[in-house]
Order: structure tokens, then C-alpha cells, then sequence
């Protein structure tokens, strides 16, 4: 982040391999990390989508974050994390799971982490979500940010709207707030978006964006410096840098 002066996730949900990797490229110059959701990939393939998504990482300096948003018991989560067709374990820097299972989610995935790779891996909890009408709040949020609490090690931050605390107890997590547009406000299927001077001002460290960077008639490229650009500024200013 510090390096590329960028506080950007570009979150690429599109259906091919040939897209997805082609946007990766447009937009690595700009991000700090990106989302992924692997499985919407109809012609997905190890060879074909993740080795050339790790070669894009390595030449833009950039993390990637499978939004896999596990939700089972901690064995099930285990073997979905290392396993199956997608080996996320294997290339996903930072992964995401629901606390609706309770604290042994994050000792599975922890476990499959370890057991599958000796790199750093990192799990966000789902403390809040940007759609409309989510149950991601007041009791079930306090009781993500107890499971969290779980695993100083592992457990790196959250998906949340706002700073989600934990510094009195010697807690830095980082925040990623999805839901984030310079332009527009919603779409009819219950996404609701937030300026990037507000989520960053409320506590955010990482703003993702999606179809604002690449959506019809946009230029990655130019939506990449626009985005990154207010993203960083929105930082420097939170920080009396600006």
C-alpha cells in the first residue's frame, strides 16, 4: 500500500479466464490487493487462471483475497479451503469467513492453511456487509469481533463498514469496506454503495470496488488511477497528511 501510494481492492467478478486475467492486468498498476470469487469462473483451471493470476501478482506488487466467505463447521471449512478444485489455500493470500459457526471456523481454516503452504495467510471476518437489509449487525457483529479475538495471529481484520476497534486490547486489524462508488448508489439487487471520503473517514483501510472500475463504458485504467487516487487522498487526509 505504502509502495504503490494505493489503498484500492479491485474486485474482478467476471466469467472467463481471458477477462478476469485481462482486467488483473489493466488494474494491477493501481491496487493494493484483488478480490476474487474464483468459482464464478466457468472455464476456471489451476494452470490456466491461477498460475497466470500469480505471475500478475509478482510483476504489480499487488495480494489477492479469495471472497469465499466460508460458513460451516471448522472440519467441513478445512477441506473446502485446501481441497476441492480450487486449492484456494494454495494462492489466496487472505480469505474471508461468516462467524454464524462459531470460533472453530477460524481454527479450521487455520489448520488447512498451515498444513497446505508455508507462506503467510491471512482471514478476514464478516463483521458487516453492504447489501441492503443484511443481518450482519448489533449482536452478531459484536460476537464476529469476539471470534476475531480468537486468533491474534490468523484472524488479520474485517469486512465492515466502519473501524470495528480492538486497539485498547492490543488489536491493529485492518478494515475492507466493499459497497464503495464515486458514482453511483445502488443496484436493484440490494447493493448499496458509499463515497470514498466517507467509508475512509469512518474507519476503512481498504476500499474494493468492482463495477466502478470496469463496468459498461468504463476504462479500467482510468477508473483504476480515479479510484486510487481518491482512495490514498481520503487517507492522507484521515491522517493529517493532506
Amino acid at each position: 500500500m505504502e509502495t504503490k501510494k494505493t489503498n484500492l481492492c479491485a474486485s474482478v467478478d467476471v466469467n472467463t479466464t481471458a477477462e478476469f486475467l485481462t482486467l488483473v492486468d489493466q488494474l494491477g498498476p493501481y491496487i493494493c490487493l484483488v478480490k476474487t470469487h474464483i468459482d464464478i469462473i466457468d472455464d476456471f483451471s489451476f494452470e490456466a487462471t491461477i498460475e497466470p493470476l500469480l505471475a500478475l501478482a509478482a510483476k504489480h506488487n499487488f495480494m489477492i483475497f479469495e471472497d469465499r466467505k466460508f460458513a460451516d463447521i471448522g472440519n467441513t471449512v478445512k477441506h473446502q479451503y485446501s481441497g476441492g478444485v480450487y486449492k484456494i489455500a494454495q494462492w489466496s493470500d487472505i480469505t474471508n469467513a461468516h462467524g454464524i459457526t462459531g470460533a472453530g471456523i477460524v481454527q479450521g481454516l487455520k489448520q488447512a492453511a498451515q498444513e497446505t503452504t508455508s507462506e503467510p495467510r491471512g482471514l478476514l471476518m464478516l463483521a458487516e456487509l453492504s447489501s441492503k437489509g443484511s443481518l450482519a449487525y448489533g449482536e452478531y457483529t459484536e460476537k464476529t469481533i469476539e471470534i476475531a479475538k480468537s486468533d491474534k495471529e490468523f484472524c488479520i481484520g474485517f469486512i465492515a463498514q466502519r473501524d470495528m476497534g480492538g486497539s485498547a486490547d492490543g488489536f491493529d486489524w485492518l478494515v475492507m469496506t466493499p459497497g464503495v462508488g464515486l458514482d453511483d448508489k445502488g443496484d436493484a439487487l440490494g447493493q448499496q454503495y458509499r463515497p470514498v471520503d466517507e467509508v475512509v473517514s469512518t474507519g476503512t483501510d481498504v476500499i474494493i470496488v468492482g463495477r466502478g472500475l470496469f463496468g459498461k463504458g468504463r476504462d479500467p485504467k482510468v477508473e483504476g488511477e480515479r479510484y486510487r487516487q481518491a482512495g490514498w487522498n481520503a487517507y492522507l487526509k484521515k491522517t493529517g497528511q493532506l
